[in-house]
């Protein structure tokens, strides 16, 4: 019976290892949990069953864990839980586009300070330095580089 129960609390303490490594984040209830157990089986062995039956229990311990997590690494079990798509999306970059500062465009969407602005027959997304512009206002390139085109509303001038 004691060996049972040295047995039954170092398997208790790998399986909540494994837990704690493989599913829980951080150091947690698992963790804990695991130490508790693997040094309750320790324990128990060293004082109920003698010192040669401790220290078999801390190298049946180690080996047993490391088999473990081989085990489930083999097992292929993370590999059902992860995420297996692949993202198909792109970066809309701005080298096809002839743009440059100084032109004058109008806002085909809110820019909220993002939206899409109309340049001739061009229409690109462009970032507001004035914050929200609203659409169909006229606004001016202040800068472009690769991935954005910086924008500021044009001033109507009355008289």
């Amino acid at each position: 019976m004691d060996i049972a129960l040295v047995i039954v609390f170092m398997l208790l303490g790998i399986v909540f290892f494994l837990l704690e490594i493989f599913f829980l984040p951080g150091f947690s209830i698992g963790g804990i949990a695991g130490v508790l157990f693997v040094v309750a089986s320790i324990w128990y062995a060293f004082v109920h069953l003698g010192p040669t039956a401790g220290v078999m229990t801390i190298v049946g311990g180690v080996v047993a864990m490391g088999v473990a997590i081989w085990a489930f690494l083999r097992s292929r079990a993370l590999e059902k839980m992860a995420l297996q798509t692949e993202v198909e999306g792109k970066v809309d970059t701005l080298k096809d586009v002839a743009l440059s500062v100084g032109d004058k465009g109008v806002a085909v969407s809110r820019l909220a300070p993002i939206g899409k602005v109309r340049f001739g027959t061009e229409v690109v997304e462009a970032k507001s330095l004035d914050g929200f512009v609203d659409q169909e206002v006229e606004v001016e390139i202040v800068e472009v580089s690769a991935f954005v085109v910086l924008v500021r509303a044009v001033e109507k001038v009355t008289k």
